[in-house]
């Protein structure tokens, strides 16, 4: 697929657990109900002001938007799926890119840094911390129940 594959992402609020999954394959995802766009009105301007697509449930909206993505299933592993369909490239980033908490960009951590008791030792593993919530990232359990979902793909 063409680089539009790539463009910012925002997300309507039937589908914020697929924001953390395309977060994770390196997308830059906004989701409605963090952003307080929970409107129809608030969604389209989202769309407008930050070029991002629109990837949606409801198809009265998604006919509103030039090339949004209208997505049907509701399990995530199916909504995956159809992207996949769509041209979506959905592979896990090397190194995470963006929070999956809430979207902003991640900073590998120092090897010397201390980290919160919840995180590995980060002269043991790779760290990464979000510059905005501070929420602490590694490749652990969860990245590889991540990558076990999107390899069945």
């Amino acid at each position: 697929m063409a680089d539009r594959e790539r463009d910012p992402l925002v997300l309507d609020a039937m589908l914020g657990k697929l924001a953390t999954y395309l977060r994770m394959c390196g997308y830059d995802t906004a989701y409605a109900l963090e952003r307080n766009a929970e409107t129809d009105d608030a969604l389209l301007a989202l769309v407008e002001t930050e070029g991002r697509r629109l990837v949606t449930r409801d198809e009265g909206l998604a006919r509103q938007v030039p090339e949004a993505i209208l997505l049907t299933e509701r399990d995530v592993p199916d909504q995956l799926r159809e992207l996949a369909a769509a041209g979506f490239s959905l592979e896990l980033a090397d190194d995470p890119v963006h929070c999956g908490t809430c979207n902003a960009p991640v900073e590998r951590v120092d090897r010397t840094e201390p980290t919160p008791e919840y995180a590995p030792d980060p002269s043991e593993t790779d760290i990464w911390r979000c510059r905005d919530c501070g929420q602490h990232f590694w490749q652990g359990s969860h990245w590889d129940d991540v990558a076990d979902t999107l390899a069945d793909l």
